[in-house]
């Protein structure tokens, strides 16, 4: 068996592998992506076992799917453990690829779950809306400037039928009237393809019975829901809430020794996408149900709006991970899930006292 120990950049790759069976250890480097393509096919056509392992990176893409075609195994780990095992304070391309080689040689490599090609093409289309949508309210705001240097404050209205001939009938300036003509060009453009990718979003949701039953919680809807199925993946990955909490950057840092504990803002860690979804649906779902609201008008009076809204969104978060690790819908979390806090319940379970 062929082991490879892979530094991987953009441009080239670093390699170290060892044939387990001889014990020989060679090094290479690769250029992308002519070298290390013919380099790899020819490993292929020996017909032995190769095993590759790299650390998480972007621009790799096409080297994943290289591998997958030539059924070569593919271990993808987690950067930062990676280095943390580290013990040397010298860092080359070399010993990187040697210190991965390490790792697996001695079963010590951190593998990390890699979600499906699907799953990376829908996640694609998240984004993909995602960004229109900020292209669209950037748009939206140049507009409303527009109007507030002409003396229109109309908000809301201005993108109604009136709101639109009055933004259009404005006497600027030739260059002024050049820049909203474009605008409102691009707004139009924006508003139907955002339409079709909602839609998009929308008929992937009906294929996926998971981001069906999460829909069911107030607040929560289909793109909130198919980004939380897509990125958490398989929810035993995790073991309790703490941990989706950790894993989406919804935790503050810490640097705590002795008596002294010291708490930060938010790590930030994990998908921003989902963390952004997760903070708009948690204030929805506040106004949806009263003790949500009441708990969240409390933490805004004790600690301001912004930790308020965050600690709502990884509550929200935990609920939603609970559903999609126990198949509930919103109902039979409210009749199995906790009651802590509530008048009659003890230890948080639901007395039944039919």
């Amino acid at each position: 068996m062929l082991i490879i120990g892979c530094d991987y950049h953009p441009s080239f790759q670093q390699i170290a592998f060892v044939d387990t069976d001889t014990g020989e250890l060679q090094e290479r480097r690769l250029e992308h992506r002519e070298e290390a393509e013919k380099f790899y096919r020819e490993l292929a056509d020996q017909g032995g076992k190769v095993r590759v392992g790299m650390e998480a990176s972007g621009q790799a893409r096409w080297f994943e799917r290289l591998l997958a075609e030539l059924n070569i195994e593919l271990w993808i780990g987690d950067a930062t453990e990676i280095a943390r095992k580290r013990e040397r304070k010298q860092k080359t391309d070399r010993q990187d690829a040697q210190h991965i080689l390490r790792l697996m040689l001695k079963d010590d490599f951190p593998q990390i779950w890699v979600p499906s090609g699907e799953n990376r093409d829908l996640r694609q289309l998240l984004w993909h809306r995602h960004r229109m949508v900020q292209a669209r309210t950037r748009i939206m705001n140049q507009l409303q400037a527009v109007a507030l240097n002409e003396g229109v404050c109309c908000k809301k209205r201005l993108w109604r039928e009136k709101g639109r001939q009055q933004l259009e009938s404005f006497r600027l300036a030739p260059w002024a009237s050049r820049r909203r003509h474009d605008l409102l060009e691009l707004l139009d453009r924006l508003n139907p393809t955002i339409a079709a990718l909602s839609q998009a979003i929308e008929q992937a949701v009906e294929k996926c019975p998971a981001a069906q039953r999460l829909q069911t919680h107030p607040g929560v809807g289909p793109l909130t829901a198919l980004a939380f199925v897509l990125i958490i993946g398989k929810p035993d990955r995790f073991e309790c809430g703490k941990q989706i909490a950790s894993y989406l950057g919804l935790v503050p840092l810490e640097d705590s020794s002795g008596n002294r504990r010291r708490l930060g803002h938010i790590t930030k860690q994990g998908n921003s996408l989902l963390r952004f979804l997760l903070v708009e649906a948690a204030q929805v779902t506040a106004r949806s149900l009263p003790e949500w609201r009441s708990k969240y008008v409390h933490l805004t009076m004790r600690r301001g709006r912004k930790i308020a809204k965050v600690a709502m969104a990884r509550k929200l978060a935990v609920r939603l991970y609970w559903m999609m690790r126990k198949d509930w819908d919103y109902q039979q979390l409210k009749k199995f899930g906790s009651h802590a806090g509530q008048p009659g319940n003890r230890d948080g379970v639901k007395q039944n006292i039919e």
